[in-house]
């Protein structure tokens, strides 16, 4: 199970109206409900299955749904075909699957952003996080790191904040769009660090929010150590801190922000697999025995560990818990940090 945010950073869902944890959960019963219907095509899959990471190519998202989406279409006998729809901090393509048949074919690799941060942010949304979706299985977290360009003139975090705070408002950040993991994770260490003020630049993605760092037109990132990894080890920008509890293994020098003076920040992003609510149940099950075992592959846990990441698992139910508590947790960052949708 993922890092859950700290009671001294955010509101426990302990503090979340009964009635409000009530209603989450039980939306979340009806999505798992839904997926039994009264019959259900043995053979399955006869075709491609599609994933759809609702993210540009090159993020977190979309280095580990590749990943998975590899092994998946091995065990399944049936190619497992990524198709990356990113836009509108990755609403648009949660929303084709959403409204895709729930017949097996159409899979969505999600992450915080699109069912636990999203849906507190805009109650608008064009799907319902909660009903729309039939949870399959918790693939994976990664903690975050704090990254400048290569060029900046600062090496530690504190060496940011004391430019930051010296310069209210003439510098900036960026993330993959308004109430993203990257943009919540930028206004918990603003916060954390005294209340800074740094202005925000929202993009479709963080792949394309790294080039700008790395040519300085953007002063610094909140990014998952997934995709940060491979801009690291290029040398095309510098991380700062991490944000787990420990050290990456992947990045063991780099100190986390409890070391570098700043407490508090210990989170990180999930990454799990939904289909549309009302996929038959037989497809659900199947597609979470095959994930787990993935998940447990000595590869895949190397490479998700190389990566910063680490392998999940668990029971639909257990994935369902996950980002519903979630949901109620980051909205006191929301709260605090005023953050509207766009």
């Amino acid at each position: 199970m993922p890092q859950s945010l700290t009671q001294t950073q955010l509101q426990p869902l302990s503090a979340v109206a009964p009635r409000r944890r009530h209603l989450l959960r039980a939306g979340v019963a009806g999505a798992l409900a839904a997926a039994t219907p009264a019959t259900f095509a043995q053979a399955w899959p006869t075709r491609p299955v599609r994933l759809v990471i609702p993210f540009p190519a090159g993020g977190a998202t979309d280095i580990i749904g590749r990943t998975i989406a590899q092994k998946l279409g091995t065990a399944l006998g049936q190619q497992v075909v990524v198709e990356n729809r990113p836009g509108a901090g990755g609403t648009i393509g949660a929303d084709a699957v959403a409204k895709a048949a729930p017949d097996g074919y159409t899979l969505l690799m999600a992450t915080s952003s699109t069912h636990s941060i999203g849906p507190a942010i805009n109650p608008k949304m064009p799907y319902d996080a909660f009903r729309d979706f039939a949870p399959i299985a918790h693939i994976a977290n990664a903690p975050s790191v704090l990254l400048v360009g290569a060029s900046a003139p600062v090496r530690t975090v504190q060496e940011l904040v004391a430019l930051l705070r010296k310069n209210p408002g003439r510098y900036n950040f960026g993330s993959s769009g308004i109430g993203t993991y990257p943009h919540l994770s930028a206004e918990m260490f603003k916060w954390r660090a005294g209340g800074l003020f740094v202005v925000h630049i929202p993009y479709r993605g963080t792949g394309l929010v790294i080039t700008d760092l790395a040519a300085g037109q953007i002063t610094f990132l909140m990014d998952s150590i997934v995709s940060a990894q491979p801009h690291i080890s290029a040398g095309k920008v510098r991380p700062l801190a991490v944000s787990g509890a420990k050290r990456s293994s992947s990045l063991p020098a780099v100190p986390t922000f409890t070391e570098s003076g700043i407490p508090g920040l210990e989170f990180s992003n999930w990454f799990g697999m939904f289909a549309p609510a009302g996929t038959p149940a037989d497809i659900v099950a199947r597609l979470n025995r095959e994930l787990n075992a993935i998940t447990r592959s000595p590869d895949v846990v190397e490479r998700l560990e190389r990566a910063g990441a680490e392998g999940a698992g668990g029971t639909p139910e257990q994935f369902a818990r996950t980002y519903t508590d979630e949901h109620d947790s980051w909205k006191a960052v929301i709260k605090r940090a005023n953050i509207k949708p766009e």
